[in-house]
């Protein structure tokens, strides 16, 4: 299928690294639909179109996502995004779009398989190229971050997040028991090394380093252990909370060379 403009693309996922590729698709001029969670988890919720499931709509960058039951019948490049709960994929068949693009970001495959679409697209670690899908993008940071891979995988997962302003590991709380989550400072603050910034069941969970409150998982969830709750950017700037990361930049632009490499340009 030659891709024009207007074609339908399905994307699973829309947390902050999937988002930023629903942007880029819909201002190359594509039609966009979002397929997520009945309660996604995502801690970048400022820029994360997925808030859309709570909220009814949400609005990154100048791209509106609005919950719906089912794709509007008539419906054009520029309009909301349709965010549907439909993490199955049970949509497919009906919407047979031209591309489907993986962005959940699991770091394993959840049931994307080449021949779901003329252009299967995955992102990050857990697919190979030429076996789960037509082509994979590299999530890792790094010189690589955005490569288009057409054979093999991307890096695999180190559990190790990307090195920022010196810190890896130290920006990212996970929630050290079950319980559901109470907020005690709001994205976008700066916060102190060893200051609480939520808390779980009333026990306090405090950053470990000195740095804007980037993502925080939205207030009440259920979490598990172990599960990512909060981000902390050591490079202290509170505009970065509302915009695209430069990663998620770089993965988007990947995909969209993806498609039209695999589909033909819009």
């Amino acid at each position: 299928m030659t891709m024009i403009k207007g074609s339908l693309v399905v994307v699973r996922g829309a947390g902050d690294l999937a988002t930023g590729i629903i942007i880029r698709l819909v201002r190359a001029g594509f039609r966009v639909v979002a397929l997520e969670a009945g309660k996604p988890s995502a801690i970048r919720r400022t820029v994360s179109l997925s808030e859309a499931m709570y909220d009814g709509t949400a609005r990154v960058e100048g791209i509106t996502g609005i919950r719906c039951d089912q794709v509007p019948e008539f419906w054009e490049p520029g309009d909301p995004v349709p965010v549907l709960d439909d993490p199955e994929c049970r949509c497919l068949s009906r919407l047979a779009p031209a591309a489907l693009v993986d962005a959940i970001v699991a770091k394993r495959n959840l049931g994307t398989r080449k021949g779901l679409a003329p252009v299967v697209v995955a992102v990050g670690p857990g697919f190979v190229a030429g076996l789960d899908a037509d082509a994979v993008v590299e999530t890792h940071r790094g010189h690589d971050l955005g490569r288009v891979l057409l054979t093999g995988a991307a890096e695999p997962d180190t559990g190790v997040p990307g090195l920022i302003a010196g810190f890896r590991s130290e920006r990212v709380i996970h929630a050290p028991r079950a319980g559901r989550v109470e907020a005690i400072r709001a994205i976008g603050d700066l916060v102190a090394a060893g200051e609480p910034v939520l808390a779980i069941e009333g026990e306090p969970v405090n950053a470990a380093i000195s740095g804007v409150l980037r993502g925080l998982i939205r207030p009440g969830y259920l979490v598990r252990p172990g599960l990512k709750i909060a981000d902390v950017d050591p490079r202290c700037v509170p505009a970065h909370c509302h915009s695209v990361s430069d990663k998620a930049r770089a993965v988007a632009g990947g995909v969209l060379e993806a498609i039209l490499m695999l589909g033909g340009a819009p």
